[in-house]
């Protein structure tokens, strides 16, 4: 009874381990590099539903971008980074038009920076600076109301080099 107990107790604060299904909609994401969970040849691949699956979080924050402060809600890339079982010093982002920007491992840890899928409740279409964008949450500490921070910001993400 009591080893059935202790068993029951040490699942219960081990992090979840699951399979990385494969998506069944258009791929949104794409990770690569240090991590271990897969579904496509080394790689994993996300659809918007898989994406959507996983522990959102919303914040309404002032951006460089637009006039007002906006909602943006999905989930924290260190839960998308945890999905893979990722691992690393510092993690690459991809925008659709080849942009790059170096987001320090640090950062997902130090600050809820959001995968965004929606803003404003919405989804963001292509010529609104989705269908996925890198956020953080600059209103939160005056540090991230930088050059610093609003340059490892990504809209139009498409792939996560993780190293």
């Amino acid at each position: 009874m009591h080893a059935t107990l202790l068993a029951l107790c040490l699942l219960s604060v081990l992090p979840a381990v699951w399979a990385l299904d494969k998506p069944t909609g258009p791929i949104v994401l794409t990770i690569e590099g240090r991590i271990t969970e897969t579904n496509q040849g080394g790689k994993a691949q996300f659809d918007m539903q898989m994406l959507a699956a996983l522990p959102q979080h919303s914040f309404t924050t002032r951006t460089p971008w637009y006039p007002d402060a906006v909602t943006f809600t999905g989930p924290l890339l260190r839960d998308v980074v945890a999905a893979v079982g990722g691992t690393g010093s510092a993690i690459t982002a991809v925008a659709l038009n080849d942009y790059k920007t170096e987001i320090p491992f640090d950062d997902i840890h130090r600050h809820d920076v959001v995968v965004a899928r929606l803003m404003n409740n919405r989804p963001m279409p292509v010529r609104e600076k989705g269908p996925l964008f890198i956020v953080y949450p600059f209103d939160t500490k005056a540090e991230l109301r930088s050059e610093l921070y609003y340059n490892r910001s990504a809209w139009q993400l498409s792939v996560l080099r993780i190293h």
